[in-house]
């Protein structure tokens, strides 16, 4: 008799926690974090990722541009990731057979000038990066203490209050170190660039009407390196961000979203 396969609802930030927890190496985690943090950042720390489609997992694809010389190693970190969860029950099917990175077809030196291009930020988003940097920062000395109060226990073998510590230590200093990184490159936009006709920028806000439905909305574009849920904002790698990026008041677009595809009209762009 046939039997149905059914998958466990857990977040996407717990299965992450899950997976780094449990490879074998301190190496390995610290290299595989940053990219295992930057996909679930990408989908949403709440994600259930049992709900993910394909077509999903090929548009995060294009956080790897065939210009980064290491795309295919970072790429291999995610797909290890989402076949652990297959394995594990969370998912029907291997969702990293989806995650195909496109080949280089530049040199080394135009990857290297691909990598040192300026991230685009508006002010809030560039001012939230530096206070959530520096919370870190403090955060350091605390993270200390909890590892030299658990290391106290000589038993290291199941000593959970260690690693726990060494897992929080492990997470901070990624994300410092993106952080870090996202500043050094970043470029704040001003407001007050964006003039009749041009096309959509990051730091526009964009309305958009539903043809569906006839509702409008609308959304400040942002690069996916300051984007916060519930915030007006969107993100340039969203279905609806990446559709009306780059595009003029007036156009319609195409929506490729999980629930199906859909047209909507830019109604307004404007800077303020």
């Amino acid at each position: 008799m046939a039997t149905e396969t059914t998958t466990e609802t857990v977040a996407l930030h717990k299965l992450a926690h899950d997976y780094l927890a449990g490879l074998k190496s301190a190496e390995l985690r610290e290299a595989a974090q940053p990219e295992i943090l930057k996909f679930v950042r990408w989908c949403g720390p709440d994600k259930d990722l049992s709900v993910m489609r394909a077509h999903e997992i090929s548009q995060y694809a294009e956080n790897f541009p065939p210009t980064v010389s290491d795309a295919a190693k970072r790429a291999d970190f995610v797909r290890a990731f989402l076949k652990w969860a297959k394995d594990k029950g969370h998912t029907t099917g291997n969702l990293g057979i989806h995650l195909r990175v496109r080949k280089a077809t530049k040199s080394s030196s135009a990857a290297q000038t691909i990598v040192e291009q300026p991230i685009y930020l508006t002010q809030e988003g560039h001012d939230a990066l530096v206070e959530e940097h520096e919370a870190l920062k403090a955060r350091r000395p605390l993270i200390q203490q909890d590892l030299a109060r658990a290391m106290a226990d000589k038993d290291f073998r199941e000593n959970a209050p260690l690693d726990a510590a060494r897992n929080e230590q492990a997470h901070l200093e990624a994300r410092i170190r993106e952080i870090d990184q996202t500043l050094r490159r970043a470029v704040v936009l001003e407001h007050g660039q964006h003039h009749a006709g041009e096309a959509s920028q990051i730091g526009d806000t964009v309305t958009i009407k539903d043809l569906r439905t006839g509702l409008e909305k609308s959304y400040t574009l942002v690069n996916t390196d300051e984007m916060r849920a519930g915030q007006g904002k969107i993100s340039i790698a969203s279905p609806v961000g990446k559709a009306v990026y780059q595009h003029r008041s007036g156009e319609e677009v195409e929506v490729e979203a999980p629930s199906g595809t859909f047209r909507v009209r830019i109604e307004a762009i404007s800077s303020d």
